[in-house]
């Protein structure tokens, strides 16, 4: 786990060395660099690392006896599979990253790929991992970098061009501020769109000229003539189908629900250093919890401990996690936020997250209480999209009412002149979300493709406990979970009266109290904090509603969302300037109240 930043074009080690300094939350045992100059650009790579595994042999960058050279942030799960499947390969670590390289080697060694798109050359070799990772592949002996993410985007990579055409690309947009051509502003339009849907749709990020890498996609980039990074193919390697199947027994199926969340949880427990639990109280983590001893029995790794917070210990959440750790006999450590937690917390909060979100500041007191006993966490995010969690799936037909509504505030959206395609940032056109959300299976399959769940939720999860050094990893992102959530037939997802059903008739099958099993979902941020968010808004919303007249296209949708409006006016004054880092440490009030010209 790591932090990675590079560039290619007109390339440099003390450039890219910087970049990476700029991510040394994420990983604050060590730092290593490379560089290659060719008689026309070059490219160079930073790493700050996070030791998880191979603690003392896998520093980044690693290179290969095929010339070779990688960067990546995550890790491997079936690396020790791969390795056993490539004996032949000159194995330099123990680490997982390695098996990046051995299985590039293998696939280098053949004729592979399409003249029209090089990109297809590395689905076969990049599908055979499994894991969490974003990846920058540097292969000289075709002058060829290969960026590459995960299959659900768990971990992140943006890129962005330069005017001089120098590619830059790393793990948060901060690194960029490292090199002085750079600027950060504001895309409008993605911004827009995230307004109106809670999330950034697809590739966009909230900054003009600066895009994701695809969740499940690999790029491959080159350099022309004049040594600029030019982007020579996309490719998707995954892609996950809601396929909903016509019958579900849980009287024998159940079990092979709960084994397929078991086994990735196993697999997540691959660690060197101490893991703990994110136990929120609601049923995702609480399946964490509730296996939690098995998977260590079964993998001969300690049983983890559990944290919670809240703002108060009277909290439903905080009392059902109280319950579980004790049913299970788990080590709970648990803290009570303070009355001033978003006051002090809000500036680092906005800073680490690179969003507009307000609401989930818990993520930040959690994951810095565990960040001093563990290195890695285990958290149940992503079952609420697998398992139709959410209370707006019940009425689709308001959630896409209240979007329409949103996007009709946001003045000079013009759909059809969104950038869209392979490499874009926008996938398509179609914005307006009556398609989207015509049915459970449109709007699960929209959520997952298109960015709920990466552009969000995980987003949240990541740039939160980075900013700690922590790792957090999510089981029920396994590709085997995955595989038979998707196969879940609607009705055994929501009902009249409940949600998540089948996972609850998997829940069922483990020692958690009945009462957890059968526990409601409630809204992780005003579940966890609502008296602290809800005394917070209630003395900033009337400056909200006159910050929001100054967001020009902006305006009518930040005045119908106060704690957006807050957020917009956090992430003007922190990210949309030359050093965010130090106005991050300023006092919130004087971060809202000392905000420049709108740049648009």
């Amino acid at each position: 786990m790591c932090g990675i930043a590079g560039m290619l074009g007109h390339a440099d080690q003390t450039m890219a060395s910087s970049m990476a300094s700029c991510l040394s939350h994420r990983g604050p045992d060590g730092s290593g660099v490379f560089s290659e100059q060719l008689e026309s650009g070059g490219v160079a790579f930073g790493n700050a690392r996070l030791s998880i595994v191979d603690i003392a042999g896998s520093s980044q960058p690693i290179g290969s006896d095929h010339g070779a050279v990688l960067i990546q942030n995550g890790e491997i799960y079936n690396h020790v599979k791969l390795r056993a499947q490539s004996a032949s390969y000159p194995w330099r670590t123990s680490g997982d990253s390695e098996a990046i390289l051995a299985m590039h080697r293998t696939a280098s060694q053949s004729t592979r790929g399409s003249p029209g798109n090089p990109a297809e050359a590395h689905v076969e070799w990049v599908s055979k991992l499994d894991g969490i990772w974003a990846f920058a592949l540097w292969d000289p002996s075709r002058r060829e970098l290969v960026l590459s993410r995960d299959s659900m985007g768990v971990k992140p990579l943006v890129r962005t061009l330069l005017p001089d055409g120098t590619l830059l690309f790393a793990s948060e947009v901060k690194a960029f501020h490292a090199h002085p051509d750079f600027r950060a502003e504001p895309d409008v339009d993605a911004l827009a769109v995230r307004l109106a849907y809670e999330y950034p749709l697809d590739r966009t990020t909230l900054f003009k000229g600066v895009v994701q890498v695809g969740q499940g996609t690999i790029e491959t980039w080159s350099l022309d003539a004049q040594g600029r990074g030019l982007l020579t193919g996309v490719a998707r390697y995954s892609r996950d189908i809601v396929a909903p199947q016509g019958e579900w027994d849980p009287s024998t199926q159940a079990s092979v629900l709960l084994d397929s969340f078991r086994s990735g949880l196993e697999d997540r427990l691959m660690s060197d250093v101490p893991v703990g639990i994110v136990l929120s109280g609601g049923l995702d983590s609480s399946m964490v919890a509730a296996l939690a001893h098995q998977a260590a029995e079964s993998t001969g790794k300690p049983v983890p401990e559990c944290w919670t917070v809240a703002d108060s210990e009277d909290n439903p959440d905080f009392r059902a996690a109280e319950l579980v750790a004790q049913h299970h006999e788990l080590k709970h450590h648990t803290k009570i936020m303070g009355e001033n937690a978003f006051w002090r917390g809000l500036p680092r909060f906005a800073w680490s997250g690179e969003d507009l979100d307000i609401t989930v500041l818990f993520w930040q007191s959690l994951f810095k209480e565990m960040s001093g006993h563990v290195t890695v966490g285990l958290c149940g995010q992503g079952a609420d999209e697998l398992h139709a969690g959410y209370t707006r799936y019940r009425d689709l037909t308001r959630h896409a009412r209240l979007i329409s509504k949103r996007l009709s505030l946001a003045q000079g959206l013009d759909h059809s002149s969104l950038e869209h395609g392979p490499g874009q940032p926008w996938e398509d056109t179609t914005i307006a979300p009556d398609s989207h959300f015509r049915d459970l299976t449109c709007a699960l399959q929209f959520e997952i493709d298109r960015g709920q769940l990466s552009n969000f939720q995980l987003r949240l999860a990541d740039r939160h406990s980075m900013a700690y050094g922590l790792e957090v990893r999510v089981p029920f992102l396994s590709s085997q979970h995955r595989a038979e959530a998707n196969r879940l037939p609607m009705g055994w997802k929501l009902s009249a009266d409940s949600e998540k059903m089948a996972l609850r008739e998997a829940a069922a099958l483990t020692e958690l109290p009945e009462q957890i099993v059968r526990r409601p979902k409630l809204p992780a941020g005003t579940a966890t904090t609502p008296s602290l968010l809800g005394a917070l808004m209630d003395e900033l919303t009337p400056h909200a509603l006159e910050w929001a007249k100054g967001y020009g296209r902006l305006s009518d949708q930040l005045s119908d969302q106060p704690d957006m409006a807050i957020g917009m006016r956090l992430f003007h004054s922190i990210h949309l300037t030359d050093d965010p880092q130090s106005r991050a440490s300023k006092p919130l009030m004087d971060l809202l109240e000392d905000v420049g010209d709108w740049p648009v």
